[in-house]
């Protein structure tokens, strides 16, 4: 029997059975406090709705259960074998049985199509569909990092960047989420024309910080893949403010970028609107790192309101985002635009060939409070690579003495988010040491634009390893990874369900070509 775009079809088998019974339980409700009608008609759930009228119907008759705390009409069940349940018509258990095997087979097939990346992939793509959700606020479809984390936030919450790798995860074989995604953590703005480190439920945002600029980054690539130039000109003004705004509010001086917080009066009084601004944990937690090593003991200027570093990473990615966000714009014919933006890609570029020290073979942080480098070092070190300013003899200093060093960086689980020989990586504790998914795609990014196949492919492997071994112990996709034990449920600090460790298998699928098709 044929299925409706907009029919349900569910089929509920009970696993393991007590001793005793279970009853099953189909409530029906109206969710948002929408306009409709709600009543039960013999063995049928009936929903009447401005446009329509819905009948959910089971495949066996209901029991009378008067002890449930239900508020709305419900069917109860005695769950000692298979019910089925669809709506749109009647149908029987053995047709419920068929529609369910024909689409599980349509989804295995569409696993299979990434070969030995297919687990790789059921892994990103079933925490991305579980994050996944309708927001009614603005009347969209997004994903959040995870649910644990919009409940805490009172409804919904989107991170910057974290919606950004969202969208790109998306993109692989959905690109409706992927252009929604991008467009609505874009259109979350704010007057002073950046993309807010959050934006929450009832208009709440971080007035004060932005976060890690990879926007233009994720565009390009999202429209490499499909080439529609409209989601690009959705996308491009809101990306250009914010281009303009990092130039404008974050230059410590002529070349580099320091991360920041701006003072601002609160919309509502809220705790996360005011516990930060102006200080160097809001800078801080714009890096995106919150509380990375890295930062430890610089000061903070509350009156040029930036922290006193100039930061690789951060000079290194917006770089990127002029280089990324120019060549966007030469696709929609903006030359002024595009010449403006390269205009600053060059200013940048050689304020980031100063933070190279030859002595070191990598480019540093440099403290301006001292005028000395620091010699604390991250993933964000390899940022460079995204760019065109290492030349090939750096480029490969920068692998052989760093990406491959066991006292750095190179291991089982990589990359640590603080080198292994700095005092504070046997803390494993959020960024001080664990793995996070978007600094090794970030880096894969770098090596890959710098033609180092053999570190793509180091990295890309790692990678995968790491999100399947907690994916096959327990079904998670973490946060963050512990990179002395490989794992992400040995430490409180890492959400079971998060979406950007699926960026990790993006790594793999990415090294296999399947986002180049």
């Amino acid at each position: 029997m044929g299925v409706r775009a907009n029919d349900l079809v569910l089929l509920i088998t009970p696993l393991n059975l007590p001793a005793s019974p279970l009853h099953l339980l189909v409530e029906a409700s109206m969710f948002w406090n929408r306009p409709g009608k709600l009543w039960l008609e013999g063995d049928t759930l009936v929903a009447e709705l401005p446009s329509q009228t819905i009948r959910a119907y089971p495949t066996q008759p209901p029991v009378r259960e008067p002890n449930t705390p239900a508020r709305a009409p419900f069917l109860a069940f005695v769950l000692d074998q298979e019910i089925g349940l669809s709506t749109g018509t009647p149908r029987t258990l053995d047709e419920i049985r068929a529609i369910v095997q024909s689409r599980q087979a349509e989804h295995l097939a569409r696993q299979a199509r990434y070969g030995d990346l297919a687990e790789v992939y059921a892994a990103m793509q079933s925490c991305m569909g579980w994050d996944t959700i309708y927001e009614p606020e603005k009347d969209r479809v997004v994903t959040p990092v995870s649910r644990m984390w919009n409940n805490t936030w009172g409804g919904y919450v989107l991170f910057c960047w974290d919606t950004y790798f969202a969208a790109l995860m998306a993109a692989l074989d959905n690109r409706e989420l992927a252009y929604s995604n991008a467009i609505e953590i874009t259109r979350e703005k704010t007057e002073d024309g950046f993309v807010p480190n959050f934006a929450a439920t009832g208009d709440l945002k971080s007035r004060d910080r932005s976060q890690p600029p990879v926007g233009a980054l994720v565009v390009r690539e999202i429209y490499r893949r499909y080439r529609e130039t409209w989601f690009v000109r959705q996308v491009f003004d809101d990306l250009l403010t914010w281009n303009r705004w990092w130039d404008a509010r974050r230059q410590i001086a002529p070349g580099w970028l320091a991360w920041g917080s701006q003072p601002f009066a609160p919309r509502r009084a809220a705790r996360v609107e005011t516990e930060a601004t102006n200080r160097w944990q809001g800078a801080a937690f714009e890096s995106g790192l919150d509380n990375s090593p890295m930062y430890d003991d610089v000061p903070f200027d509350s009156e040029r309101h930036l922290m006193l570093l100039a930061d690789v990473g951060l000079t290194a990615l917006y770089v990127s985002d002029c280089e990324c966000l120019a060549a966007l714009a030469e696709t929609l014919g903006r030359a002024a635009e595009a010449a403006e933006l390269r205009a600053r890609q060059a200013v940048y570029a050689q304020g980031l060939r100063a933070l190279w020290s030859e002595e070191h073979g990598i480019f540093l942080n440099k403290r301006l409070d001292t005028g000395q480098f620091s010699r604390r070092l991250s993933p964000t070190h390899f940022y460079p690579l995204l760019t065109d300013v290492p030349t090939p003899q750096q480029a490969r200093r920068m692998v052989e003495e760093h990406f491959y060093n066991p006292d750095e960086f190179w291991g089982e689980w990589m990359l640590p988010s603080i080198a292994r020989n700095d005092s504070a990586y046997p803390e494993q504790r959020y960024w001080r040491g664990k793995v996070w998914a978007p600094m090794n795609y970030l880096v894969y990014l770098g090596l890959r634009k710098h033609g180092l196949k053999d570190a793509c492919r180091d990295l890309a492997e790692k990678s995968a390893a790491l999100l399947l071994r907690e994916w096959r112990a327990h079904g998670h996709v973490h946060e963050n990874y512990t990179c002395t034990t490989g794992w992400g449920c040995d430490k409180p600090d890492s959400d079971r369900f998060y979406h950007w460790g699926g960026l990790l298998g993006l790594i793999a699928l990415t090294e296999a070509g399947y986002m180049d098709e």
